[in-house]
């Protein structure tokens, strides 16, 4: 199923976004020229006159995407996880005492060594899909983790004990 997105041009103010949500109700992001950010849920009887309109601040706004790519991200993976029989995704956190804090993931070697991947890391209000192998880790992120039972195992107990060097 397509989502349409409406873009309408406000003059003086900037522009407005919508869509139109499968219940049928019409949510909007008006950008004003200014930058200010509003979101803009509509009455169900007149498409033009906003219900509710939540100014957002450039955080806010930062925030409220990365939620929605996040779990947009995480319901794919866990749609994949269904099509694919064996393949789980988990998130593990890295604990501040992992001995991983400030490497690299290639140097975990976990997928060669668990044969699970490491697909996505969420940082605070960050989502980084794909992390290359000089990507570095820190206390705190998450790692979205796809393999079987025994992989993802494998690829947390790397995180939290494993000796790099030894």
């Amino acid at each position: 199923m397509r989502v349409r997105v409406e873009q309408t041009a406000l003059p003086g103010i900037g522009v407005r976004h919508d869509l139109v949500t499968a219940s049928g109700r019409r949510v909007g992001v008006v950008t004003h020229r200014n930058g200010r950010r509003d979101l803009v849920l509509y009455d169900d009887d007149d498409p033009d006159a906003g219900d509710v309109d939540i100014p957002l601040t450039d955080d806010e706004a930062e925030a409220l995407a990365d939620i929605l790519g996040a779990s947009l991200m995480l319901g794919q993976l866990s749609g994949l996880r269904q099509q694919a029989a064996g393949l789980l995704t988990e998130q593990i956190s890295i604990p501040a005492s992992s001995p991983y804090v400030g490497r690299r993931l290639g140097d975990t070697r976990a997928r060669t060594r668990t044969s699970a991947s490491i697909v996505a890391v969420l940082r605070e209000r960050e989502v980084i899909a794909s992390p290359d192998p000089t990507f570095r880790f820190e206390a705190g992120d998450v790692v979205v983790v796809v393999g079987t039972r025994q992989g993802l195992d494998g690829v947390s107990k790397i995180l939290a004990h494993d000796d790099p060097d030894g």
